[in-house]
């Protein structure tokens, strides 16, 4: 399977306010086993901005037609980062290969989907063909399915702070009583999402702990 890039226009974003972000979709526990008995991982191609959808409703289809013993987990992976802003955190969600979702499935002997799992899939909204040829779907080999669980990891465990920023950027402070003025940035304060500016203050250079939100690039200005 071709890596994709990583979606950055299509995000689901949850506020964190007591420290657990609202959980969004499901996930696989790290003492889940990686492939159940008899089944394997598959990549589904799917619409743009469908896969949630797409996950959703085969869950309930699965559930309804009783085909838990031939379809199991089924995953959107998503990166998970976590930015501070007003003092507040918010988890970001983004998906990790936009236009694809995995399933896990037992083929037939032959290698071929089961007739009653092909048309429930393929008959559902948004959904275009398994990666593989001649409606034989390609399995996943174990060290991509390794990344996509572990990229598939719990609401609750800890994301991590991404900044945006480098030592010795130029910025400009946009927010705050040092708002108009220029910096260059200092050092990174990932574990408090904050960015340390120096900043020339009456003619000597202060250093200045900002959230974010509150310096832009000076390039960007």
């Amino acid at each position: 399977m071709t890596d994709q890039k990583k979606d950055t226009s299509d995000q689901t974003t949850a506020e964190v306010m007591d420290g657990t972000p609202n959980e969004v979709q499901d996930t696989i526990a790290e003492e889940e086993e990686i492939c159940r008995d008899g089944m394997n991982w598959f990549v589904l191609r799917v619409a743009s901005n469908k896969e949630n959808m797409v996950r959703t409703t085969l869950l309930r289809k699965v559930e309804i037609e009783g085909l838990e013993n031939r379809v199991g987990r089924i995953l959107v992976p998503t990166e998970k980062t976590k930015t501070i802003k007003g003092g507040k955190q918010r988890i970001t969600e983004t998906k990790l290969y936009p236009g694809y979702v995995f399933v896990e499935m037992r083929l037939e002997d032959d290698g071929r989907i089961p007739q009653d799992v092909f048309f429930l899939i393929k008959e559902t909204t948004g959904v275009g063909d398994f990666v593989g040829t001649a409606g034989r779907p390609t399995p996943i080999q174990e060290h991509e399915i390794e990344k996509m669980l572990l990229d598939s990891r719990k609401p609750e465990d800890q994301p991590t702070i991404k900044l945006v920023f480098a030592k010795g950027e130029a910025v400009n402070i946009k927010e705050g009583p040092f708002e108009g003025y220029e910096g260059t940035v200092d050092e990174l304060l990932p574990d408090k999402g904050l960015v340390r500016v120096l900043v020339t203050i009456f003619g000597r250079q202060a250093p200045i702990e900002l959230e974010e939100w509150q310096i832009a690039k000076a390039d960007e200005d």
